[in-house]
């Protein structure tokens, strides 16, 4: 991913691969987007780099895009941030998590902060846009990095196709309202853009090659 000599961004495919989740750092501080895996993995990733943990961010609510991040967050006594109207999916989806021999989210698990749209400074002279992005889920959010013009979609759009709508609070009409609010924002074609699975692409590349990515 783009980087210079203060900040990196780095998309990790935690064990069982799955879902991309990415870690930002400027020095030694650190953050997290979408922790998927064990937050043990997660521990020995932070460690092995000197990192410290500053935060945790979740661009929606489902299992496989915070499954660490409630015990992560404890561990290192830091915050994590959710949308509100997706804190309800906590915990809901321990069923897929057992597929992948992943912890359960428990009842007594660390709560999250709630975020809505707007911006914020996550590390040190590290800027990110919050754009809310219902219709995945309820409370889905996308993040922005104006400064190196990196986006990240969670779920709402993907390489070729569009999040689902089948899941608890799906709603297609509020997604496909979300992604021409993106189209909309006119983003340059070199912003580089992370999606919850799958490759990641730019705004330029969706545009030719994602058919929902229309005016």
């Amino acid at each position: 991913m783009p980087k210079n000599n203060e900040v990196k961004f780095e998309v990790l495919h935690m064990p069982p691969q799955n879902t991309n989740s990415v870690l930002v750092s400027v020095g030694q501080d650190a953050v997290i987007f979408d922790p998927w895996g064990k937050a043990k993995d997660w521990e020995k990733v932070l460690l092995e780099r000197g990192l410290t943990l500053r935060g945790i961010y979740a661009t929606h609510g489902h299992p496989d895009h915070i499954s660490a991040a409630p015990s992560l967050a404890h561990a290192f006594h830091v915050d994590w941030y959710l949308n509100s109207a997706d804190e309800y999916l906590i915990g809901w989806g321990n069923e897929l998590l057992d597929m992948f021999e992943i912890p359960h989210i428990h009842d007594d698990y660390q709560k999250p902060i709630h975020i809505s749209a707007g911006a914020m400074e996550v590390l040190p002279d590290l800027q990110m846009e919050i754009m809310e992005s219902p219709g995945h889920t309820p409370g889905g959010l996308m993040f922005y990095f104006p400064q190196y013009k990196i986006l990240f979609t969670g779920d709402t759009l993907f390489a070729d196709s569009v999040g689902r709508t089948d899941f608890p609070g799906g709603d297609e009409h509020q997604l496909m309202h979300s992604i021409h609010n993106l189209i909309d924002l006119e983003l340059d074609d070199e912003t580089y853009v992370v999606h919850g699975h799958g490759m990641e692409t730019t705004i330029e590349w969706l545009k030719q090659h994602n058919q929902y990515f229309k005016d």
